[in-house]
């Protein structure tokens, strides 16, 4: 029992240790510039949660300062493990890096539409007959992932990094995300010069259900003006009644989204705009800015996960190192856990944390 308790205290005393790490990376999101940094390191790490996107941020900002890897960013992480499977091994003195890992259950019901009918199953506990079985994150552990950098073995393909000149949009990005604005309802129409949209690189219309972008402007600005409004077509429909009475998140999240598509395609997102993330993450009474600044940086990698998954373009990796297989889907969410309504407990360190796990990897 002593060691359990023990084994269990020390669990809690990392959870401490890596929530800590990650109020210090939202600590040091100050500015736009700052923002738009780690949301282009998570176009790069687009398989994991944005919550373990800034702990491999800050905590690989921190190995290269210390002179501990030679590039300020990582090309793919992965654990211990699975380093070896691949035949790689970390390297002697090598640090990993703290992220937030799911805890899953079982659970077991006979009437697998009524939530209150799911009841937990102990480890070695079978079903009873007739019962379904699901998976369910039910809390978080810390785990440890490593940079390729950080190991040596056999080697494996670089990623992929598409090619652009100044100006030109990803082949096949235009159409890819028109039609998904087309298949949401709206209309896609090119407008002659801004003066038309009242001043601005394009406009949603909910109630006429349009989507317009001035002509005036060249291919790049013009299929990352479109990912904006595709963004706001997905996310800020009249029945989002949070983001609508809070506009400045709004348009916070669709040029985040914009930005997201962007990187991912090898895009140049310096001329993405963002205001300082004092401003906008204060914006909603009753929560902390740092709890508006993480549910804003997932909100977005869902949105653009969303719509990336849906295009057939080509694209910078997402983190995974080529032949390592993942249970799970691209957006990160395993499997087991989607559409299903399963009651969980947790800890109490676990429980701040569960919501985020949700996507966990």
């Amino acid at each position: 029992m002593v060691a359990t308790e023990d084994r269990r205290a020390a669990r809690e005393a990392k959870l401490d240790e890596v929530h800590e790490k990650l109020a210090d990376a939202v600590d040091r999101l100050v500015s736009g510039d700052d923002w738009a940094k780690v949301l282009t390191f998570a176009a790069r790490f687009r398989s994991r949660s944005f919550n373990n996107t800034l702990l491999i941020w800050i905590q690989h900002s921190m190995a290269y300062e210390a002179g501990l890897v030679l590039e300020p960013m990582p090309s793919y992480v992965a654990g211990y493990k699975q380093w070896q499977k691949l035949g790689r091994q970390v390297e002697k003195g090598q640090p990993g890096y703290q992220i937030l890992a799911p805890v899953t259950g079982r659970f077991a019901s006979s009437s697998p539409s009524d939530p209150a009918s799911w009841r937990r199953l102990n480890r070695f506990e079978k079903p009873r007959p007739g019962e379904i079985v699901r998976s369910k994150i039910i809390g978080v552990r810390p785990a440890y992932v490593w940079d390729a950098s950080q190991t040596s073995g056999d080697a494996f393909p670089a990623p992929p990094t598409p090619t652009l000149l100044k100006g030109e949009a990803p082949s096949r990005l235009w159409e890819g995300l028109a039609q998904q604005i087309t298949s949401a309802g709206f209309a896609v129409l090119d407008v002659e010069h801004e003066d038309m949209i009242f001043g601005a690189n394009g406009v949603t219309d909910y109630t006429e259900k349009t989507v317009k972008v001035r002509k005036n402007m060249d291919p790049a600005a013009r299929v990352k003006t479109l990912a904006h409004e595709l963004a706001h077509v997905l996310m800020h429909g009249p029945d989002q009644d949070v983001v609508r009475r809070h506009r400045g998140i709004g348009e916070v999240e669709a040029e985040s989204v914009a930005l997201m598509i962007g990187a991912t395609h090898g895009m140049d997102t310096s001329g993405y705009t963002i205001p300082y993330v004092s401003t906008w993450a204060a914006q909603v009474d009753g929560q902390e800015p740092a709890e508006i600044v993480r549910a804003t940086g997932e909100r977005v990698r869902a949105a653009a996960m969303r719509i990336l998954d849906q295009l057939d373009t080509e694209m910078l990796g997402d983190g995974t190192p080529p032949g390592l297989e993942r249970a799970s889907t691209r957006t990160g969410a395993p499997i087991s856990n989607r559409a299903s309504h399963v009651p969980v407990t947790s800890t109490d360190a676990q429980r701040a944390a569960l919501t985020e796990s949700r996507t966990l990897r």
